[in-house]
């Protein structure tokens, strides 16, 4: 007697962006998050780096697409398609330069262009070089009210951490959107699914009746 057949399971997709100056450590942290685990996939047509990762969330399946800028950074913009759908922003800065530091607001006023209400996580990379300053209170995280870690790519201090709060906050950003664009798209997408079962179904009736 044949199975029948089960449903697929549906997967919810979400997209994190990495942010940050060349060299801070930005693909490091996600490669020290994912281990050997990782599928990194280069996008040569936007010179971009996308790490997939899957894990489970109140018993659903939640497949991330971690975004990097593979060195596309050094232009000192990134392109928009970097930015599009993205559910949350990992903004990375090294701790031991402070170049890095300052050029957080430039990241950010074009973070917030493209996407102005999706989470944003700041985060102290290389602390294991100074420890130091994990004592210090960053005054651009205060300012723009965005959670801060200190993190080291190095010996993972606080990596596992900061990923999940980002992909818990992407999740959460998904379900709950305050962009409008995104509503508006999301419906969009509802309509022209809806509009195609339709006509799916129409085709099965009226094969099922010719058959008949």
């Amino acid at each position: 007697m044949a199975k029948k057949a089960t449903k697929t399971e549906s997967k919810e997709t979400i997209k994190v962006i990495c942010l940050g100056d060349s060299a801070v450590g930005k693909s490091k942290l996600v490669e020290r998050f994912l281990v050997d685990g990782y599928k990194p996939q280069q996008l040569s047509t936007y010179a971009l780096t996308l790490f997939n990762y899957e894990t489970k969330i109140n018993g659903k399946t939640i497949s991330v697409d971690f975004w990097d800028t593979a060195g596309q950074e050094r232009f000192s913009s990134m392109h928009p398609s970097y930015y599009h759908d993205a559910h949350a922003c990992i903004l990375v800065f090294d701790a031991t330069r402070k170049i890095t530091y300052k050029n957080l607001t430039k990241w950010y006023q074009e973070l917030r262009e493209f996407r102005p209400n999706i989470p944003c996580l700041l985060v102290a990379n290389k602390i294991d070089v100074d420890l130091g300053v994990t004592q210090r209170s960053f005054a651009f995280g205060k300012k723009h009210n965005l959670r801060q870690y200190f993190v080291s790519a190095a010996d993972g201090t606080n990596v596992v951490k900061l990923f999940r709060d980002a992909i818990k906050a992407a999740l959460h950003y998904k379900q709950n959107p305050t962009d409008y664009v995104d509503q508006v798209l999301a419906e969009l997408e509802n309509m022209v699914s809806s509009e195609i079962s339709e006509e799916d179904e129409m085709l099965f009736n009226k094969l099922s009746n010719q058959a008949a």
